[in-house]
């Protein structure tokens, strides 16, 4: 890329770190310092806010970066993504978010421990919460890596690395200094942003085929050397027995994940009741689904405009396609208008990776220290030493996923994403809805249910051809792929269901009618809710 085009987006992308710097040094003077102020940002937010929020959360690299890569370079499968994420949103509206708010306080732990011995139940959800957390930043850290490699031309290694270290950096930044309600205006902020840049490309891709999208797909069809079949299903997933299974593995892991992302469940305690919780939802599943339909544009765009080779060439996952789509809407390379237009879609970019990292370790930290710190102690620490070790907390996730970030730099964003939804659905979806619907749910089998999810889940990725055993794997000269699907999510989530019946069945512990009886109560009605 040219002089003016890393000018012009390095001064986009200062502004808005600016900015949310000072939204969080604000903040961090005018906060309580409580426990409440920190986790749930005072619980303050109206629903359009939270849903403005929940959408910044939800709206990471891998929406705008690695879905339109997989579309403009696989069609049809690369769209399974997009219907995958937005389908997981009636999981969340109908069976989470109101029974979730009135149950808990801070946290998924909150929730199963209101009727279990908490000591071992917080120990094992807030070490699931810790690995899904770390997954999903890795994505993120990923994104930023591939962003500031095509700013500057893809030639420096090195560059790539300090980008990764920097968002790191900046991530503890707001969320040490400014908690939950610097994170939720960084995320409103952002948002706006993605969506604003978003609709803009949309339309620049429309205005160029005249509004045809018939045009669209057969110019994108032609242009990917697949013909027709780029249209159809199959691309990717088709190709035999094991990538049609890989496939069924990625949509559960996407439908059942969202509803155990702890960053997202985390959202609905920033607002005063569960009637603005389900509010909140309605607003995101709207601004949620508006941007998805635009990605769809986009990818098809890229292929149609760029071709799935000049995608690949910048970035073999296609992490580039959507700013590499702005170069050429914007007039090609040398332009004004495509200097500036991809400027602000790269700043964009940025924007979208900052924000999501920060609402991650918050809900990271969150769980290291409310759930983890709190639980291992013999006594439950005051407030405002529960705070101090989730500022620290910030800080060693920020290590590990800078860390695991520049491991894992050449897999593509959306991908990695996957994985984390797998684990989430895996080892948080369980144990949340058993303890919320099943009355003879016991305290062992909320364990079971947790490690029976989460281990599978972690050990599978390992054996899977993603670690080793193939060219694009992380570990490329070694070979230990022992299974064969990408996605653990067709093994992993019946294991977490099964596990969490088994440990139940073979339990002695009578479960405590009286608590079930009260978790119910609450659930419905938000009685004695926080």
């Amino acid at each position: 890329m040219t002089g003016e085009h890393q000018t012009l987006a390095l001064l986009l992308f200062s502004a808005f770190v600016a900015v949310t710097l000072a939204i969080t040094t604000w903040v961090s003077r005018n906060r309580r310092g409580s426990a409440e102020e920190f986790y749930a940002g005072g619980r303050l937010f109206s629903p359009m806010e939270n849903g403005f929020a929940i959408a910044g959360d939800y709206m990471s690299a891998a929406s705008f970066l690695g879905v339109t890569g997989l579309i403009a370079l696989f069609g049809y499968d690369g769209l399974l993504y997009v219907v995958g994420f937005l389908v997981a949103w009636l999981v969340v509206l109908f069976l989470v978010a109101e029974l979730v708010r009135n149950c808990g306080r801070f946290t998924l732990a909150d929730v199963v421990a209101a009727r279990m011995r908490e000591r071992p139940v917080r120990v094992a959800a807030g070490t699931s919460s810790v690995a899904v957390s770390v997954l999903y930043l890795v994505a993120q850290m990923v994104g930023a890596g591939s962003l500031v490699a095509l700013l500057l031309g893809g030639t420096s290694e090195a560059a790539r690395a300090w980008t990764v270290i920097g968002v790191g950096a900046l991530m503890v930044i707001y969320v040490s200094l400014g908690g939950m309600r610097a994170t939720t205006w960084i995320q409103i902020v952002k948002a706006v942003l993605l969506l604003g840049g978003t609709l803009a490309l949309t339309v620049l891709v429309l205005v160029r085929f005249h509004g045809d999208l018939d045009r669209l797909l057969l110019t994108a069809a032609e242009r990917s050397g697949h013909g027709e079949a780029f249209l159809a299903p199959g691309l990717k997933y088709g190709g035999d027995w094991t990538a049609r299974f890989d496939f069924i593995s990625l949509g559960l892991a996407l439908v059942l994940g969202t509803a155990g992302l702890p960053h997202i469940l985390s959202r609905f305690y920033t607002v005063p009741t569960a009637r603005a919780a389900r509010r909140s939802v309605v607003w995101a599943v709207g601004l949620i689904g508006g941007f998805y339909l635009m990605t769809i544009v986009l990818g098809f765009g890229a292929a149609a405009i760029l071709g799935p080779d000049a995608v690949r060439g910048s970035n073999a996952a296609g992490n580039t396609a959507v700013p590499l789509l702005a170069l050429d809407l914007g007039g090609g390379a040398g332009s004004t208008g495509g200097t500036v237009l991809f400027a602000i879609v790269a700043a964009v970019a940025f924007a979208t990776i900052l924000a999501v990292v920060a609402g991650i370790t918050l809900a990271s930290s969150a769980s290291v220290a409310h759930d983890l710190y709190a639980s291992l102690r013999r006594r439950r620490g005051k407030p405002h030493s529960e705070v101090a070790v989730a500022r620290v907390a910030a800080l060693g996730v920020g290590v590990v996923a800078i860390a695991l970030g520049l491991l894992a730099r050449d897999l593509n964003v959306a991908f990695l994403v996957g994985l984390a939804f797998a684990v989430a659905a895996s080892a948080n979806l369980p144990v949340l809805l058993y303890s919320l619907f099943w009355r003879g749910f016991t305290t062992r089998g909320a364990v079971w249910s947790v490690y029976g999810g989460l281990v599978p889940a972690v050990v599978l990725v390992v054996l899977s051809p993603v670690v080793s055993g193939s060219p694009d794997s992380l570990f490329p000269g070694v070979d230990f792929q022992y299974f064969p699907l990408q996605n653990p999510g067709l093994v992993s989530i019946p294991l977490g269901f099964l596990a969490g019946w088994l440990g139940t069945v073979t339990s002695a512990e009578v479960p405590d009618e009286a608590k079930h009886a009260e978790t119910e109560v609450r659930s419905l009605t938000g009685a004695g809710a926080a």
